[in-house]
C-alpha cells in the first residue's frame, strides 16, 4: 500500500501547463478536461486566491461521464476545436488526469483534421506543478524555436518563469526589473508572463538569461547555452548579483554606481533597523519556513546567515513530510512562521502562539500588488519591516490590560508548587518565543493552578502540568 499525503500543497503538471501557455499573449488552451477544470483555473479560484486573472484565452472540452466511461474524449475534442477553428491564436489542446486515465492521445487525429494544432500530454498522473512548469517552457522552445543561430544582442537580458499561480510572482518580477533596469541592462524579454510564441525564438539571442525561480525554468535556460544567474534574496545574494550583471553585459561601472545607490536609498531601512533598539530582538527571533524551494532557501539565507535570528527549520513543500511538519512546529513552537495555508491550520490545531506570514500557495491570499516583494533588496526591506511590526504587535498584545467589565475579581487562594512542577513550567515557558515568555509563563501559571483548584488539587504537581500540554 502506497503511503498516503496529508494536505498536498503542489498542484499538477495539468494546472503547471495551463499556467504557463494561458500566459502567452497569442495562445488559446484547449483542455481536455472536466468542466470544473475551467471553473477552478479559468474564473480565478485555483489555490483559492486571485492572485490568477480571469482566463479569457482557456476552453475545456467538457468531459463529462460518458466520454470518461465509454466512448472517449476524441469527439468532443473535435468539437471543441472546430468551434474555435476562426480563432487568431495558436491553439494547444492540453491533456488532463481524466483523459489521461482513459488513454486519450489526439496526436495523430490532430496531424490529419487540425495540423495547426499543438498537442500537450501534461502527464497530469505523473508529475506535479514544478516539473509540469519546467517541461512545458521547454516544450513550447522546442516547438516554436526558429532553429535559426543565435545574434546576441549586448547588454540585453531576459527572465525566465514568471507564470500564473506562483506565490507573490508580480511584486517579486517587478524588483527583478528594477535591478536589471538599474545596472543599464535592457530587459528583452520576460517569458512566458509578457511574452508572445514570437519572442520564444528571440530569448537566445539575449547576452544573460535570468532565472526567476529555483523549482522551474534552469532546463530551458541550460538550452539557450546563455550565462544564467538566479533572481537573488537578501543583500549579499542581490549585491553580487547586480554586479554580475554589470560585468556580463559590459555595464560594469553603472553597476557600481547603481547599487551605491541602493545602498544610500533602497536599503537605508535596513540599516536604521539594524542600528535601532529592536536589533537585540534579532537573535532571540526563530522561525520556520515551508514553501516554494525559492523561497525556502533565499528566506533561511537572509534571515538567518544575515540577519542572524535563528533559523529552525527550513522546508521545500515539494519534499515536506507533512506529517513530521505538524509534529515538529509542536516540539520547535518558532516565534514566526513562513508557510501556506496548511501550515497556518496546523498551528490553529495546537494552539501555538507563532505569527503566520503567508509565502506560498495553497491559501486564500491575494498578492497582486507591486508593494510586497520577497526577493531581492527591496524585499529585504519589506521582510525586515513585517517582522519588526510583528514584534510590536506582540509586545502590545502581552500588555496586562485591566477590563472595564465592572467586575472585580475575587483574590485567589496562593497555590503552592512543587520543586519538580516548577522545574517543567521553566522548560515549557522556554519553548515560547523569548519576547513574550514572561507573560506566557504568568499566563500558564495561571492555567495550572486554576486546573488544580477545579480539580481538587491543593498544589501543582507535574502530572498536572503534563496534563495541560
Amino acid at each position: 500500500m502506497g503511503k498516503t499525503v496529508r494536505d498536498e500543497s503542489a498542484a499538477s503538471a495539468y494546472w503547471a501547463a495551463v499556467n504557463t501557455f494561458c500566459a502567452l499573449r497569442d495562445v488559446h488552451v484547449v483542455a481536455d478536461a472536466p468542466v470544473g477544470c475551467y471553473n477552478l483555473v479559468g474564473v480565478a479560484v485555483m489555490d483559492y486566491t486571485d492572485a490568477i486573472p480571469y482566463l479569457e484565452n482557456f476552453t475545456p472540452t467538457s468531459l463529462t461521464e460518458k466520454e470518461i466511461s465509454s466512448s472517449g474524449s476524441a469527439e468532443t475534442v473535435r468539437d471543441t476545436l472546430a468551434k474555435l477553428a476562426d480563432s487568431d491564436k495558436q491553439l494547444i489542446l492540453v491533456s488532463s488526469a481524466e483523459s489521461e486515465m482513459i488513454g486519450s492521445d489526439h496526436e495523430r487525429m490532430l496531424k490529419m483534421q487540425f495540423p495547426g494544432v499543438r498537442f500537450f500530454p501534461s502527464d497530469s498522473l505523473g508529475q506535479n506543478e514544478w516539473q509540469g512548469r519546467d517541461r512545458a517552457l521547454r516544450w513550447l522552445f522546442d516547438q516554436f524555436d526558429d532553429k535559426k543561430p543565435a545574434v546576441i544582442e549586448k547588454g540585453t537580458v531576459s527572465i525566465i518563469g514568471p507564470t500564473y499561480g506562483c506565490f507573490n510572482s508580480p511584486s517579486d518580477l517587478a524588483e527583478v526589473k528594477r535591478l536589471i533596469s538599474g545596472t543599464g541592462a535592457r530587459i528583452r524579454h520576460i517569458y512566458p508572463f509578457e511574452s508572445d510564441l514570437r519572442d520564444i525564438s528571440d530569448l537566445k539571442n539575449s547576452e544573460v538569461i535570468v532565472v526567476m525561480y529555483r523549482e522551474f525554468g534552469s532546463d530551458l535556460a541550460t538550452v539557450l547555452g546563455r550565462p544564467v544567474l538566479y533572481a537573488p534574496f537578501g543583500i549579499e545574494e542581490t549585491r553580487r548579483f547586480i554586479l554580475e550583471i554589470g560585468r556580463l553585459t559590459g555595464n560594469e561601472d553603472p553597476a557600481a554606481i547603481f547599487l551605491q545607490e541602493e545602498k544610500r536609498s533602497i536599503l537605508k531601512p535596513v540599516w536604521d533597523l539594524w542600528r535601532g533598539p529592536q536589533a537585540e530582538w534579532f537573535p532571540t527571533v526563530r522561525f520556520g519556513v515551508t514553501a516554494g524551494k525559492s523561497y525556502a532557501l533565499g528566506l533561511e539565507t537572509f534571515l538567518s546567515k544575515e540577519m542572524g535570528m535563528q533559523c529552525l527549520f527550513s522546508h521545500d513543500t515539494t519534499e515536506t513530510d507533512n506529517t513530521l511538519l505538524r509534529d515538529e512546529i509542536m516540539a520547535k513552537q518558532p516565534q514566526f512562521l513562513f508557510g501556506r495555508m496548511a501550515d497556518k491550520i496546523y498551528l490553529a490545531e495546537l494552539e501555538a502562539k507563532t505569527r503566520f506570514i503567508p509565502a506560498g500557495f495553497p491559501g486564500p491570499i491575494v498578492r497582486r500588488a507591486l508593494g510586497t516583494p520577497f526577493m531581492g533588496h527591496s524585499g529585504a526591506v519589506w521582510l525586515l519591516q513585517e517582522i519588526v511590526n510583528s514584534l510590536y504587535d506582540m509586545l502590545f498584545n502581552f500588555l496586562p490590560i485591566q477590563k472595564r467589565t465592572g467586575e472585580t475579581e475575587e483574590p485567589s487562594i496562593k497555590m503552592d508548587w512543587s520543586s519538580e512542577a516548577e522545574s517543567l513550567l521553566n522548560e515549557m515557558v522556554k519553548k515560547a518565543p523569548f519576547i513574550s515568555q514572561i507573560s506566557f509563563g504568568r499566563e500558564l501559571k495561571k492555567k495550572a493552578e486554576n486546573l488544580a483548584r477545579k480539580t481538587g488539587e491543593k498544589s501543582v504537581t507535574v502530572e498536572l502540568l503534563r496534563k495541560m500540554s
